[in-house]
């Protein structure tokens, strides 16, 4: 088991990396903003691919976050960071968000995966918009498959998916990962912005 102090560290680490390479909740350039939003398009189109019954527990919540390729370039010693976008219930770009998290639990190992978190009511996306957002230590997310996601509980509002990359992942512990928000009106142009123009 990791110590307290060794998690402390991690965590000191993941914050050193994140300020030292200049990560911030909204990526600075127009093109890896574009980068971001294709590749949430593409991990909500995946996942959807991924379990048909997911697109029924989305049509009955409030919203939802998506997280493409969170860990991609920036596990270090356990710690993991992505960026990500934040929907309303219609598709409706809300705003950006990142993930930052001390540690991730073993099962996870140094994996890449898509997250998405879906917020059962306004009142759960509201708190997440707040930008002040933290899952509890214990929270482990749902591993994304087939006829998965309608039998999956919520816990304190959110329901947390992911789907990995380049191999199996059998349960991913996620407890303690924090999320910044800023929204889509601090960003000029970009409110309008339709994840999936189907839905």
């Amino acid at each position: 088991m990791r110590s307290p102090l060794t998690a402390c560290g991690v965590l000191a680490t993941l914050v050193l990396f994140v300020v030292s390479t200049g990560c911030s909740t909204v990526p600075k350039k127009e093109a890896d903003r574009e980068r971001l939003s294709a590749g949430a398009n593409a991990a909500f189109k995946g996942m959807l691919a991924d379990d048909n019954t997911l697109r029924g527990v989305l049509d009955h919540s409030a919203g939802y976050a998506v997280f493409p390729d969170v860990g991609k370039g920036g596990f270090i010693a356990g710690a993991a960071y992505g960026h990500g976008q934040v929907f309303d219930a219609h598709g409706k770009f809300l705003g950006y968000s990142d993930v930052k998290q001390g540690t991730v639990g073993a099962q996870a190992g140094a994996q890449t995966f898509d997250e998405m978190i879906i917020f059962k009511d306004r009142a759960a996306l509201d708190k997440f918009m707040t930008g002040q957002y933290a899952l509890s230590a214990n929270y482990s997310a749902v591993v994304l498959k087939a006829q998965k996601a309608d039998s999956a509980n919520f816990n304190d509002g959110v329901l947390v998916l992911v789907r990995p990359q380049g191999g199996a992942m059998i349960e991913a512990s996620i407890g303690g990962q924090k999320f910044d928000f800023v929204p889509a009106s601090d960003r000029p142009g970009t409110n309008d912005r339709m994840i999936d123009e189907s839905r």
